[in-house]
């Protein structure tokens, strides 16, 4: 190999590192693998209940409440076509009920069922405890700020998402 070829092969070696390095200052980047991070703690937390951390979040929303499906789904944050999807699996395994609305019959209302409510009660403290070991790294004061932050970005472009969510 010729000092030339040599030097040209560093130099894009380098510039590829360069670039892969530039993906960890990327906000996209960072939250996808956040996320990730979260969904695997979350299952190392909850796998033994059979619940995604969505569908965890829909029988949270339904601990006390009946809502309708765009009701539900606006309080998750997630679409029409998803929420109908969770449901289906979370009536499947009979966390919950689906009843058509008394006052217009083209409404879904869902409930939890006595064996979600249970369900809920004892996935609880494990899914805490995957929250917790995802901010594990932060002092108490980095976490609320975070939080915070995290908060205020969602809300300044929520409706950016496929689908909105109810910021209260």
């Amino acid at each position: 190999m010729t000092k030339t070829a040599s030097v040209n092969g560093t130099a894009t070696k380098q510039a590829n590192e360069d670039r892969l390095s530039r993906l960890a200052e990327r906000p996209g980047f960072l939250i996808r693998r956040l996320h990730q991070i979260h969904v695997a703690l979350f299952h190392d937390e909850c796998d033994a209940f059979g619940l995604t951390p969505v569908q965890y979040s829909v029988i949270t929303a339904l601990a006390d409440l009946e809502l309708d499906q765009k009701q539900l789904g606006l309080n998750v944050g997630i679409d029409r076509a998803s929420t109908t999807e969770v449901l289906q699996r979370l009536e499947k395994a009979g966390w919950i009920l689906r009843r058509k609305c008394p006052d217009d019959g083209r409404r879904q209302l869902a409930r939890l069922t006595p064996e979600g409510k249970a369900l809920l009660a004892k996935v609880t403290a494990n899914a805490l405890r995957a929250h917790e070991r995802t901010l594990e790294p932060l002092t108490k004061a980095e976490r609320e700020r975070f939080i915070r932050y995290m908060s205020k970005i969602v809300s300044a472009n929520n409706d950016h998402g496929r689908a909105s969510l109810k910021i209260r």
